[in-house]
């Protein structure tokens, strides 16, 4: 006990010692801890580390893709969900299959179906591993794609994996491989969907921020381990439950149930990704020395890695340029359809009805919901358009979006899953840790450089978050202005000498109706900035930038209100 006691608070001290010294070294804190990690597995009389993949795809990811998921942009995701899903379905099968041709010639005996099972293993991008992007200068659109990609490509991953498996028992059916995949993530989305509802009702009645902040912490599992059980995809349960919690939220609990939980999240956060690059490093002499007793050889598994990272590299520029050319496609016929759309917008409702009107089988009179639904619509529209136009994907963005598709943990825990009756287990799952390995180094290693060196310097947006800020600034005024013309029991305000006259239960009256009235006045405001975050408006960052002001007001506000009281 006392000597996992000293491991645990080891490791807590190599995670923050990375943390500091990797950004001041010019190497990401993720690359620092797998070295330290294959550095001291190497050491003789540090012992083997063998840890269960269960660990990591059970207890790990669904926190962390949760986390992620909760904090990530609804809009961008909405945005760019064709890419995403295309990069996390498409792009898996489509690599699992050319890699798993590669596998099956290059390992004797190894067969097509156990190649594709590797293939299956090594093709998905790890959301821990582009975590190492978000340090570079890349665009916050490639941001979201890699993030969106990276928390849905594990579920292909695994159900493809789980299918290969089978094929390599003789039991192999491509419409059943199918159904299975339409099943995993359809149970998985109802179940997330339904978790993350329930998670935002509970907690809405618990005062207490810690007991909040400690609820949340179950979420990921509460959504996970259920779908698990009944053969749905934990992880994507997870990421549709934070997503679910990342939207209400805001509207649901108030502002220091969430600051307790995002302060709390990113530490748990921070200790688990440090933790999973510490773990790879530190089971590499365990599989080594696997592999050594059945004899495969260590240099012929690290040549099979590099031509499968070389592949992979490969398959996903090939994947990523028609993307492109259609993501550019899509963003000119958004553009010509601009005009229309703002005369719609501009319309009276009698203009706007008819307009709907001639879209509608059967011409229909469109009734007061139907107009309501339609001018959001025209205005998540044009948004969209503003968006793409604003930030194109061209040559820059793609070499981006390709090289930052990193491996990382789910990789290796993954192929540690392989059943023991394997065809050469233990050169496989160096294989597949060779690969996540050379990734990290090589494509985290220089993901920065390369994009210092091919994109132009960084515009100041100053001027544009400036506008957005006014704009922004404009709906809160509205919106308060609404609230002081409702709020009929104001009190005028008093001037010092009142103030100073006034007794004091007077003045703790005065200050209890003016705390009530500002955090109305709050609320209004966030609620108008929440719709026009639903509708994207804005710029995600600053609206957010903005609405954590919100909060801290409000959060200020309540503690001198009970200094007042």
């Amino acid at each position: 006990m006392t000597e996992l006691l000293v491991v645990g608070v080891l490791a807590l001290l190599v995670i923050a010692a990375a943390a500091v010294v990797g950004p001041r070294v010019g190497v990401a804190a993720p690359l620092v801890l797998v070295a330290v990690g294959i550095v001291a597995s190497l050491v003789p009389w540090i012992p083997n580390a063998e840890i269960d993949p269960e660990w990591i795809l059970a207890g790990v990811l669904p926190p962390l893709l949760y986390s992620s998921a909760v904090s990530m942009p609804a809009m961008n995701f909405r945005r760019e969900f064709g890419a995403i899903s295309g990069l996390s379905v498409v792009l898996v099968v489509a690599s699992s299959l050319v890699l798993g041709v590669f596998f099956a010639w290059v390992i004797p005996g190894l067969g097509l179906a156990w190649g594709i099972a590797l293939g299956a293993i090594v093709s998905p991008t790890d959301a821990v591993a582009t975590s190492i992007v978000k340090q570079t200068s890349v665009s916050r659109r490639v941001i979201a794609i890699l993030d969106g990609e990276s928390l849905l490509n594990d579920a292909t991953a695994l159900v493809l994996l789980r299918s290969a498996i089978a094929a390599g028992a003789a039991s192999f059916s491509f419409w059943g491989a199918v159904g299975d995949f339409a099943y995993a993530v359809a149970v998985a989305v109802a179940i997330g969907g339904v978790v993350g509802w329930l998670n935002l009702r509970v907690r809405s009645h618990v005062p207490n921020p810690a007991v909040n902040t400690a609820l949340s912490f179950a979420v990921p599992f509460v959504a996970s381990v259920p779908a698990e059980a009944i053969g749905a995809s934990g992880l994507v349960a997870a990421v549709v439950a934070g997503l679910v919690t990342g939207i209400r939220a805001p509207r649901v609990l108030p502002p220091n149930h969430r600051l307790s939980d995002a302060q709390n999240w990113g530490t748990v956060e921070f200790v688990l990704e440090g933790a999973v690059f510490l773990v790879m490093g530190l089971e590499l002499a365990s599989i080594v020395a696997d592999v050594q007793a059945d004899h495969a050889g260590v240099l012929p598994a690290l040549l099979i890695a590099v031509g499968a990272l070389l592949l992979t590299v490969l398959v996903r520029a090939a994947y990523v340029a028609p993307l492109l050319f259609g993501l550019s496609r899509g963003a000119r016929r958004g553009q010509r359809l601009q005009g229309r759309l703002e005369e719609y917008q501009e319309a009276d409702d009698d203009a706007a009805a008819r307009a709907l009107q001639d879209h509608r089988f059967g011409r229909r009179t469109p009734s007061e919901r139907d107009l309501q639904r339609f001018g959001t619509r025209v205005r998540r529209m044009l948004a969209d358009i503003r968006y793409f136009r604003k930030a194109p994907m061209g040559w820059r963005e793609g070499t981006a979006v390709v090289w930052a598709g990193m491996r990382g943990a789910v990789t290796v825990a993954a192929a540690q899953t392989l059943p023991e009756h394997t065809p050469e287990r233990s050169l496989l799952v160096l294989v597949a840790f060779a690969v996540a390995g050379l990734s990290l180094l090589v494509q985290g290693g220089t993901i920065g450089p390369l994009l210092r060196r091919i994109s132009p310097p960084r515009a100041d947006t100053t001027s544009d978050d400036g506008e957005e800020r006014g704009r922004l600034m404009a709906v809160m005024r509205s919106a308060a202005e609404a609230v002081r013309t409702d709020d009929v029991d104001r009190l005028t305000p008093r001037t010092r000498e009142e103030l100073q006259a006034a007794d004091p239960a007077e003045l703790r009256a005065w200050f209890g109706r003016e705390k009530t009235r500002r955090l109305q006045v709050l609320d209004a405001q966030r609620a108008a900035l929440l719709d026009a975050r639903d509708d994207g408006v804005f710029d995600a960052e600053v609206l957010e930038s903005v609405l954590r002001n919100l909060d801290a007001e409000q959060i200020a506000l309540e503690l001198r209100g009970d200094a007042a009281g």
